[in-house]
């Protein structure tokens, strides 16, 4: 049994920006000081940028250890290197190429004209492969015990590219798969599964502005995995739901204390 997911609410969503970067700072300081490195999965869209913005902007960030940390994307947009809609270059532009990180353990997820051409499938298995190599034997299955997984939650509910009732967030063996037919643009894309979201030690659901608040509402009632992914999202340790007001704004007071407020 997973423990319940514990929630954050903050007044709005620059304040929510701000502290989950905080809140990183500190959980990857304390990583590398028990272990020697840290492991964080990145997310994109407005509220995994904003943490980001928040983080580089940080005068903490500097606390970080840069050179021993890993970066992994939870999803991304099949499209080529350096296209402004791929996660990974929005992640570059908004902090990555200001902090002085070991290019080698910055894993982005393979472009739409990288080695494997447009075959996303093939792209899909080969971080797959990477995500194997980098699992030690303490990680019990075939991806790392990530630090902090983060992950947008969107209006329908769908975290990184798992939406309500594609073959994707049906997948159970296995951790990374192509995404035909998103029913966002762009309609193909890489991203990780259920089973290899759950491997982390903390999965932190980031929601922020009122075309959340019905997502979180569902999200948070017991709806199955299936029809609400975010649902199905959480970590083997914690699991946090960081929230604006907006966000917030149709779940019961019961379920966060008004101090988050």
């Amino acid at each position: 049994m997973t423990a319940a997911p514990q929630l954050v609410v903050h007044r709005d969503k620059e304040l929510m920006a701000q502290a989950a970067a905080a809140r990183l700072i500190t959980k990857i300081v304390d990583a590398q000081a028990a272990r020697g490195s840290a492991s964080v999965v990145l997310t994109g869209g407005r509220n995994g940028n904003g943490l980001l913005a928040a983080l580089s902007s940080s005068p903490a960030r500097d606390a970080i250890d840069w050179s021993r940390l890993d970066l992994w994307w939870g999803d991304e947009r099949f499209l080529p290197e350096g296209d402004p809609e791929r996660n990974a270059t929005q992640a570059r532009e908004t902090l990555l190429d200001a902090v002085p990180l070991d290019p080698s353990r910055v894993h982005a997820m393979p472009a739409s004209d990288g080695a494997y051409g447009s075959d996303v499938d093939s792209a899909a298995a080969a971080y797959a492969t990477e995500l194997a190599a980098a699992a030690g034997p303490e990680d019990h299955g075939p991806v790392p015990t990530f630090d902090v997984l983060m992950l947008g939650v969107g209006p329908d509910t769908h975290v990184a590219s798992l939406f309500p009732e594609l073959p994707a967030v049906r997948e159970t063996e296995r951790t990374v798969v192509g995404v035909h037919g998103a029913p966002k643009p762009p309609p193909t894309r890489i991203s990780l599964t259920l089973p290899a979201i759950r491997a982390a030690r903390e999965v932190w659901l980031l929601a922020a502005g009122e075309d959340k608040a019905k997502a979180a509402e569902i999200a948070l009632s017991g709806a199955g995995e299936i029809q609400a992914p975010a649902a199905g999202a959480y970590g083997r340790a914690r699991t946090l739901w960081l929230l604006d007001a907006a966000a917030a704004s149709k779940l019961p007071r019961s379920l966060y204390p008004p101090a988050s407020a």
